[in-house]
């Protein structure tokens, strides 16, 4: 059952017109608006120095944002962001925080300016407090933005805004999480704009209201005022421009920047091959007791200077893993800002310019009211990211030079536990709640010309970071036995993902049982999966060692390293779960590396021996995935030949070849695939060749398939980073897939993926751009 939410309906899978919302506005409410002819007219210096200004402002925003929060969520963890947006409520600076958030803010004061102008109306002195995702603002209801109207001489000038994730706004679950929940109304309440700051002054019984849903209301409450006083820094420092630089030069520049930032995108665009390219992938469970498997697909068309992403084929929303169309929006700028607009200013409101959306409504990634929405960000929307990321790599990687931003899957997704219970450690108890922010520390994907980066944060908070653990235990009663780097956990590939990590806990200081809930997907089918035959990183995993002999070996004072050591009751934490951790029993999450990048076969054997003796992988790793042979930590160059050359043997034998090659090419004039494909010209059309082999594999045509050899085997036959057997999670098949050229074998695509994963999108028509290469 859908019900429609009123105003919702502005950002059913079309984007909004700037101009038709200015006409729609209420002659009550008067704009400041430039002519073009003002923004033509900038000279460059002055042009770049209120650029700047105008970044800076929104650094110190954020600082504001981060001096005045006392939760770890922001001010250790970085997971928030700020923007200054023109009238409209375009964006025209965002901050480097949390860049999914970047495609939603503009929709809340799209809405905001429909619905509220008139009544309560929009004035000076005034903020308004969001949560409601199918408004926009956040993504789902923990991301809560707070954002005012910035007024120069009666004329609405510009908006600022700034918006973090709350540690909990009530609901069922704790932190606002039902692992359970089938619609909304099992989790925290979605607020549409109100007023929460009237003339200048807070309103109490707004912020009573407010406050008052949260278990945590003292850490809420002074989160709304950081809020608060980020926007009014943002607002006194916009003035202060004004003043120096007079409101049509200031609105001049803001207007140029996104249109610098349209035009820059649309020349990097325009030099590119059109094309399409496609990704599916999957999530684990949709719900607690689910065990099913949920698809998110995407094609991305580039044309011209412009792309086009289309979700169609996208199943049905379900459970918890669902986000509305502000996710799916977030989604994209998650890949996009860092792939295609690394090196230009995030002017977001005219980089979104560029691009179109298709979508069904009613699906994982555009969900209908009253869908249960709580994974939203960290779950539909994360995965649309990294499905765009993948395409946007395929399409970069025909280009040498931005082939340099070409990059494997980071960690694929964000692993969720949430501990909530009673501190006893001083005179009173108090109540607690954490959400544990250390898989801040994911791995990064590999590049064609680098490994990822070790423990690097997460590719939608670039300035992300993990909290000291001091300090958590300052705050909480716990005790950390470690948190560490894991073997293995990168993927394989000639560039290997970067590493994730592992963090286990004991409570100490509460005789009582925590409550725990478990959210995660990556645990069945690997969502951080490599490229051009790069093997996907490690799968997620989360264990409770009940029956545990943990206090026994401290008090032996040893620290455990091992779960083996503290319990022979090693429980797995399914995908979704709500449950508890008793005093005297540890829990441990492990949380995903980034995907590889090329073949592992053709990885540098002293780079293997390097991984090696830095601890980045185990020795079984080394000869069984690398293929190479380290006698007393020196490579033996002739064993690791033999080695290798029986791996490549061993992939003949278990393939099976689909189709004929055509023979070799002359490889006098190609043109790069990727980096393992190249076109060649034959005498009447285009020939796909393998660049290591020259063999000839097929033709560029429209509904020509390459002829690869195909093996499908266990997950396993990934390598020792698939941690769990995929049918501890999900009823369908979970395999192994690779496909490789079957003259010299390197691999071409391999993946963990459902039994039933479609070939045509997911390996065949993905290692091609279908179109002009011109």
């Amino acid at each position: 059952m859908t019900m429609p939410v009123p105003g919702s309906e502005v950002y059913s899978s079309r984007p909004v017109d700037p101009a038709e919302l200015q006409r729609s506005l209420p002659s009550t409410l008067d704009v400041h608006t430039v002519a073009q002819g003002q923004v033509d007219a900038l000279d460059p210096l002055t042009y770049e120095v209120i650029r700047h200004r105008l970044w800076s402002v929104t650094d110190e925003m954020g600082e504001a944002l981060k001096r005045m929060s006392g939760s770890p969520i922001v001010t250790d963890a970085n997971d928030f962001d700020f923007a200054i947006s023109d009238e409209l409520g375009q964006e025209v600076q965002v901050g480097l925080y949390n860049t999914m958030l970047v495609g939603a803010v503009d929709l809340a004061i799209y809405w905001t300016l429909r619905h509220r102008s008139v009544n309560p109306g929009i004035a000076e002195g005034d903020m308004f407090l969001c949560n409601d995702p199918w408004v926009g603002g956040g993504l789902h209801q923990n991301d809560v933005i707070v954002y005012q109207p910035v007024f120069h001489d009666g004329k609405l000038f510009a908006w600022t805004s700034a918006i973090a994730h709350q540690p909990d706004l009530g609901g069922v679950g704790l932190g606002s999480f039902s692992p359970a929940a089938q619609d909304v109304f099992s989790e925290s309440l979605p607020t549409p704009p109100v007023k929460v700051v009237r003339e200048g002054r807070l309103q109490r019984d707004i912020a009573d209201m407010w406050t008052r849903r949260s278990r945590v209301p003292m850490l809420v409450g002074l989160d709304l005022r950081a809020k608060i006083g980020a926007n009014n820094v943002g607002a006194e420092r916009l003035h202060t421009l004004i003043d120096q630089y007079g409101p049509d030069t200031v609105k001049a520049v803001m207007k140029r920047m996104m249109s610098d930032a349209e035009t820059r995108l649309r020349d990097k665009l325009t030099a590119l091959p059109n094309g399409s390219w496609s990704a599916t992938g999957y999530q684990d469970q949709s719900h607690e007791g689910d065990r099913n498997l949920h698809k998110i697909t995407v094609t991305t068309t580039k044309t011209g200077d412009h792309l086009t992403f289309d979700f169609s084929g996208t199943d049905p929303q379900a459970g918890v893993i669902n986000c509305t169309y502000a996710g799916m929006r977030g989604g994209v700028m998650l890949a996009l800002l860092p792939i295609l607009a690394n090196d230009i200013p995030w002017s977001a409101g005219g980089l979104m310019r560029c691009f179109d959306l298709v979508t069904e409504e009613g699906t994982l990634n555009n969900a209908t009211f009253p869908a249960a929405v709580g994974r939203g960000p960290i779950g539909p929307a994360w995965l649309t990211g990294s499905l765009v990321a993948e395409c946007l790599s395929q399409m970069l990687d025909r280009d040498l030079e931005l082939g340099k931003n070409v990059q494997a899957t980071c960690c694929g997704t964000w692993d969720t536990a949430v501990i909530a219970g009673l501190d006893e450690r001083g005179e009173q108890p108090v109540p607690f709640l954490n959400i544990i922010m250390e898989p801040m520390a994911g791995g990064y994907g590999a590049k064609p010309h680098a490994d990822g980066i070790d423990t690097g944060g997460l590719f939608c908070i670039p300035m992300g970071r993990v909290p000291d653990v001091e300090m958590t235990e300052f705050l909480y009663p716990v005790l950390t036995l470690w948190r560490r780097e894991v073997p293995d956990s990168g993927g394989p590939g000639r560039h290997r993902g970067g590493l994730g990590a592992s963090i286990a806990i004991t409570p100490h200081g509460t005789s009582l049982p925590m409550g725990l809930v478990l959210a995660s997907a990556g645990k069945a089918v690997a969502q951080n999966g490599g490229l051009c035959g790069g093997y996907p990183g490690n799968s997620g995993l989360d264990v409770v060692a009940r029956q545990s002999r943990v206090a026994d070996v401290l008090a032996s004072g040893r620290i455990p390293t091992e779960l083996e050591e503290v319990s022979d009751t090693l429980e797995p934490g399914q995908n979704y779960a709500s449950s508890y951790l008793a005093p005297g029993e540890v829990f441990a999450m492990t949380w995903q590396g980034g995907g590889g990048y090329g073949d592992p076969l053709k990885r540098d054997p002293e780079a293997v021996a390097h991984d090696l003796r830095e601890h980045k992988i185990t020795a079984a790793s080394a000869l069984d995935v690398y293929g190479v042979v380290i006698e007393k930590g020196a490579v033996d160059d002739a064993a690791t030949a033999f080695e290798r050359d029986r791996h490549r043997a061993r992939r003949k034998d278990r393939s099976l070849v689909l189709g004929t090659t055509r023979g070799t090419a002359q490889m006098t004039a190609v043109k790069r695939i990727d980096d393992n494909l190249v076109e060649v010209a034959g005498d009447c059309e285009t020939l796909v060749a393998c660049r290591h082999c020259a063999e000839i594999l097929g033709g560029t045509a429209a509904g020509d398939q390459l002829s690869l050899a195909r093996y499908e085997g266990p997950s396993t036959e990934a390598g020792p980073q698939v941690f769990a057997d995929p049918a501890d999670y999900v009823d369908a098949p979970v395999v192994f897939r690779q496909y490789c050229c079957p003259s010299c074998w390197t691999a071409l695509y391999s993946a963990v993926v459902p039994a039933d994963h479609a070939d045509t999108t997911a390996a065949l028509g993905r290692l091609l751009a279908r179109g002009s290469s011109g």
